[in-house]
């Protein structure tokens, strides 16, 4: 039997009152989701293990199957194996954002307006320029998320994730040490994101950005250290052979190389609302048919759409999964002759309200042709509640998948 994963990052919501009480799920048209629902078995998953903070890296690893007390070394490092970086002995890697701060000090947003990678990749390579040397390295990723490396670093050090905090001063949010041995460390990166405003002020991209009406990419934004990671792949623990990631994320492909999958890159993958959603329904299909065994193909559009509170454009990002990705997906498989399972979950909730993400459990359906359903008939965050699986936690629920 084969498997594909459907995630739809930060897809999940709380009650919305302009909606009269219905999550952005409920609200939207999803009749692909809903007849996957009805066909399958539902239940609820805590994706987020006490005492780590509702991050998509905890999130996905956790529906990896991963125990992410042991697995998880920071999401720089996971972006740096998707990017192909090596990390050395004594090398802290951490996730790098270029962020929009005010005049005033004010985090504006965490992704700079959603810059472009060809703009940004200009800006990192200024501040490799301007800013690196043999301990200190700028590494270019997608849009507004990079790579910092940094030689002899001690990740025992406090970080704020800046999509959780639009609107604070970051003078309230610097790096802080969590112990002494760090603060060396600390005010090294302090130092650095000090340094980054005034090199990245007057940049020419920048300065471009400020007559198109765009905010700029004036900071840099550095958070999640950790060090070179150690993980099983899933071949080791369920046996996949010929498994492939999809997504436009460098954290997701990044989680997916070190889980062993193959990465697929698709033309027009953006990570935003306007992705290339046939594009990736289309090469999990292709994946599929010449022989993979396992497709956990990632849509991060719903994310973007909560972190900015943007109620209208996360719907429709949920309807264009259900039209573009999932109904295509499951009319493909309905014509295949080996069975083929497919789940459908968001990773995290990403509310509207607070623009950030929550630890709540999320909906999930696992479906196969020839199981018995339970009597959910379209799937929400309430509805999942009464569905046959129940309340799942963290790995248990890549091992219902492989008992299919």
């Amino acid at each position: 039997m084969k498997r594909i994963i459907i995630l739809g990052d930060g897809m999940a919501d709380e009650p919305i009152e302009r909606l009269g009480g219905l999550t952005t799920i409920e609200a939207a048209a999803t009749p692909s989701m809903d007849e996957l629902a009805r066909r399958g078995r539902s239940g609820v998953l805590s994706t987020v293990p006490a005492g780590f903070h509702p991050g998509s890296e905890i999130a996905n690893l956790t529906i990896l199957g991963y125990d992410v007390a042991k697995a998880f070394e920071g999401r720089g490092s996971l972006e740096a194996a998707s990017i192909g970086i090596p990390i050395e002995d004594g090398e802290m890697v951490m996730r790098c954002n270029l962020v929009c701060v005010t005049p005033e000090g004010i985090l504006k947003n965490h992704s700079a307006g959603h810059i472009s990678t060809a703009e940004a990749d200009e800006l990192i390579k200024t501040l490799q320029a301007e800013l690196g040397s043999e301990d200190v390295h700028f590494h270019t990723g997608v849009a507004y998320r990079h790579v910092l490396k940094l030689r002899g670093g001690d990740k025992r050090i406090l970080c704020t994730p800046p999509h959780d905090v639009p609107g604070t001063p970051i003078a309230e949010i610097m790096i802080t040490a969590d112990v002494d041995e760090a603060i060396p460390t600390a005010k090294r990166l302090n130092d650095l994101i000090l340094a980054s405003q005034r090199v990245l002020a007057n940049h020419p991209i920048n300065q471009r950005r400020i007559a198109e009406g765009k905010d700029t990419a004036n900071s840099i934004w550095p958070w999640s250290p950790g060090y070179r990671p150690s993980m099983d792949t899933l071949k080791d623990t369920y046996g996949v052979e010929r498994g492939v990631v999809i997504s436009a994320v460098d954290l997701i492909r990044g989680i997916g190389v070190l889980a062993g999958l193959r990465p697929i890159t698709v033309e027009g993958a953006t990570g935003l609302y306007n992705t290339n959603y046939e594009g990736k329904a289309a090469a999990a299909i292709q994946a599929l048919r010449d022989g993979a065994d396992f497709v956990f193909l990632h849509v991060e559009a719903s994310d973007e759409a909560g972190h900015e509170g943007d109620v209208d454009l996360k719907i429709r990002t949920i309807e264009y999964l259900d039209r573009r990705i999932l109904k295509p997906v499951m009319e493909a498989v309905d014509q295949m002759d080996e069975p083929v399972a497919i789940a459908l979950l968001p990773d995290h909730p990403t509310p509207c309200a607070i623009r950030t993400h929550t630890a709540r459990p999320v909906p999930f359906t696992i479906y196969v042709r020839g199981m018995e359903p339970d009597a959910v008939d379209h799937f929400s965050e309430q509805a999942a509640l009464k569905g046959g699986y129940g309340a799942l936690v963290g790995q248990e629920f890549m091992k219902a998948l492989f008992l299919l």
